[in-house]
């Protein structure tokens, strides 16, 4: 009968059972040419990225098929240009509760509920100035139940 080795210290061919890892191992070889490409693709996925966000942060944005500039600071957000958004009003921002009629996003108190505007935008975020003193210009629209409703382009805080 054949005695068989089980120690690992065998050649190949010796009958052991375990063999050592002899040879050549397979290794990721990357030419001059990869590596110059994989490099102009990364360079270029990174100016292509930046010049995306630069068009986002601009300071222009198209409305009513017109580039208008962008004011967007600690004060004051919104269209720069006033004739684009004629009528302006003065108060106290509030989110609208829906006591009085569920137009609008927020309410411009003023004084009494009769001289409150309701408020909507679609370029600013609103919400950023509840329980701050504003001012808004923006665009009067017919409302359903509101007395006074406006589409806001720009506001800034007093």
């Amino acid at each position: 009968m054949e005695e068989i080795k089980t120690d690992a210290g065998g050649s190949p061919g010796d009958g052991s059972v375990i063999k050592p890892l002899v040879g050549d191992t397979p290794h990721l070889q990357l030419g001059a040419k990869t590596l110059v490409i994989l490099a102009v693709l990364i360079i270029l996925g990174t100016t292509t990225g930046y010049a995306i966000y630069a068009m986002k942060t601009s300071g222009t944005a198209r409305i009513a098929g017109r580039d208008l500039q962008i004011i967007k600071n600690s004060s004051e957000e919104g269209v720069k240009d006033a004739s684009t958004f004629r009528d302006t009003a003065t108060g106290l921002l509030k989110e609208n509760d829906g006591k009085i009629t569920d137009e609008g996003s927020h309410i411009l108190v003023r004084g009494d509920a009769s001289q409150n505007v309701y408020l909507t935008s679609s370029i600013i975020d609103l919400s950023k100035y509840v329980d701050k003193k504003v001012q808004v210009w923006g665009e009067t629209y017919q409302g359903r139940t509101a007395g006074w409703l406006m589409d806001i382009g720009r506001v800034k805080v007093l």
